[in-house]
This record gives structure tokens, C-alpha cells and sequence, in this order.
């Protein structure tokens, strides 16, 4: 009877061991590789390089596209860090393109805790380092969300939510904020790409340096040329009707169009909607104004308007006084 028992015993081990042997389970990191890596090939995608960061342990991807401004000292974790990003996880079921909406600024060592990716972070430290560099980044889902994911919604819901061990595929703008050409440089960019993609011929527009901050350009259009006679200035107070919106089309503040007016004190605007008002409108006037991050809220938030970001106006001048 022992002697069964025991050859029993011997033939479960041996079956338990040829069980492991047939069975390698991959870890996390061999898992996230070679699922970038299939999606590398099955994407087409070329020119992507392995971070070597710490002995190429990150298994990030990543392809620079800009340098960016290679004068200025790499961007470090104390320093302030603005850009704009479009994200896919691998899968495609998340997709955020839109970088008018994907617009941050922050301390570049407080990303992860604005709920931004660890790999993100990284990748900008050692990678994309410096202002005015664009580049492209795949991150494995050890330094993205991890085994839970991101979001409070169903990953089976397309943009509701990027599902756990999922790795995500990122493009990253960083903007060159050291000087005010910095951010000229990038505004301009930004409303050239409004102007083409919406098919609108740029030079329906005048193009008009501002007097507050030169270097800095606005554009207006009159619609309707107005009948009145007292001009607009600092002291003026103007009953309008008026639609903001972001140049992707989302309006921030149409409350006041159609047949709701207000009451604007002039000097209380804009610099970009204040001149442009006192340039080329009086009672009557309907004027179409776009105006760059520079001359609206710069780098800061207002009501649902990120940082950084060129606005457009229409306004109906009802009455100046």
C-alpha cells in the first residue's frame, strides 16, 4: 500500500512539473513588449527607437520628430513644462486627439500627480528634453494605468475609459514658454491650422499687431459694416450680442447671442478683443475676431477655456456709449 501511494505521489510531481515546463507565464514587462510590438508591426510603423534609459529598462518607444530648442538647458522636474498631446490606447477603444482640449501646464515633476501617465513624465525628462520638441511615444502599461485602467466608465464604451494592462500610444508637443517668441511662435502655428482646416482664406482677415504686446498678432473680419458714429475706447461701454468658442468650435460662453444682450465695459476685455473692437467697430458692426492664447487668458484657465489657447469671437455692437 506505501508503495502505491508513493508512485502516485512520484506521478503527480513529474505531471505538475511537465505542467510548468509546457506553460511559461510572461511578466508584465514581456507582456507590455510584445504587445507594443505587434502593434508596431501591425501598424506599419517605422523609426521607433527602444528608450535605453537606466539600461533600457523603461520599455518605452519612442520616435523625436521636432529637437525643439536645443540652446536651452533640458527640461528638469522643478521646471515648468506646457504642451499639448493626442492619446490611443493600444487597443483603439480610448482616442483623445484633439489638442486644443489637450492642453497642459505644470510643473513637470507634478504630472503624475495631475493623473497623467509615469512613462509620460519620463518620457519628457530623458527623451523629448527640451521646449519646442515634438515627438512620438508608445508606453507600456506598467508606466501608464496599470492593471486598473483609467476613467469611471466601461472600457467596452468607446473614449469612456482606457482599459487595465493596456499601453498607450502618445504624440507630445512641448512649448517653448521661455520667451514670449516662445509662445508667438506656437499661437501663430495654431491659428494657421484653424485657417487651413476650416478651409477659410486667412487673407479675408486683417492681420493687426497688437499695441499692449507687440509681437503679437490679431485677426479680424467685419461681417457687417455698422452705421454708427462715436467710437470705441478704454472708456466706453458697449451693449452687444456675442459668441466665444475654442478653435475647435466648442463655444465657452454663448450666453449672450441671438436676441440676449449685455452690457461690456471695454477696458475690462482682452487685450485681442479690446483693440480689435476699438480698431474696426462701432454701433451696427458685426465682427468675426481670433485672437492668440497671448492676448486672451495666456497660462491660465477660465471657466472651460484651457491654458494656452487662441479664442474666437463674433460680436453684434448694438450700442456704444
Amino acid at each position: 500500500m506505501k508503495q502505491k501511494i508513493f508512485t502516485l505521489l512520484l506521478i503527480s510531481a513529474i505531471g505538475l512539473v511537465s505542467c510548468r515546463k509546457d506553460k511559461v507565464e510572461q511578466n508584465i514587462k514581456q507582456y507590455d513588449d510584445s504587445q507594443i510590438q505587434n502593434y508596431i508591426s501591425v501598424h506599419g510603423i517605422t523609426g521607433m527607437l527602444k528608450d535605453p534609459t537606466g539600461g533600457d529598462t523603461t520599455g518605452m518607444y519612442y520616435k523625436l520628430i521636432l529637437p525643439g530648442n536645443t540652446t536651452l538647458t533640458p527640461l528638469d522636474y522643478p521646471d515648468k513644462v506646457s504642451y499639448v498631446f493626442t492619446l490611443s490606447s493600444l487597443d483603439g477603444k480610448y482616442i483623445s486627439a484633439d489638442t486644443i482640449q489637450n492642453h497642459e501646464e505644470d510643473y513637470l515633476g507634478h504630472l503624475v500627480n495631475d493623473g497623467l501617465p509615469a512613462g509620460l513624465q519620463l518620457a519628457i525628462k530623458n527623451l523629448l528634453k527640451y521646449p519646442g520638441a515634438s515627438m512620438r511615444l508608445l508606453i507600456p502599461s506598467h508606466l501608464a494605468y496599470g492593471v486598473n485602467g483609467y476613467g469611471s466608465g466601461s472600457s467596452t464604451i468607446a473614449n469612456s475609459k482606457i482599459a487595465g494592462n493596456q499601453s498607450l500610444d502618445y504624440y507630445v508637443h512641448t512649448i517653448d514658454i521661455t520667451t514670449p517668441a516662445g509662445y508667438q511662435v506656437y499661437d501663430t502655428q495654431v491659428i494657421s491650422n484653424y485657417f487651413k482646416n476650416n478651409n477659410i482664406n486667412i487673407s479675408d482677415y486683417t492681420k493687426t499687431e497688437s499695441i499692449a504686446y507687440p509681437g503679437n498678432f490679431y485677426y479680424y473680419k467685419v461681417l457687417t459694416k455698422g452705421t454708427g458714429v462715436t467710437p470705441i475706447t478704454d472708456n466706453s461701454t458697449v451693449t452687444v450680442t456675442y459668441t466665444g468658442s475654442l478653435l475647435n468650435g466648442t463655444v465657452f460662453d454663448g450666453a449672450y447671442n441671438g436676441s440676449n444682450t449685455t452690457e461690456l465695459t471695454i477696458a475690462d476685455l482682452t487685450s485681442g478683443v479690446k483693440e480689435a473692437l476699438e480698431k474696426a467697430a462701432v454701433t451696427g458692426t458685426k465682427i468675426s475676431i481670433i485672437v492668440p492664447s497671448a492676448l486672451a487668458y495666456g497660462s491660465t484657465t477660465s471657466g472651460s477655456i484651457p491654458i494656452n489657447s487662441c479664442l474666437r469671437f463674433t460680436f453684434q455692437i448694438v450700442d456704444v456709449q
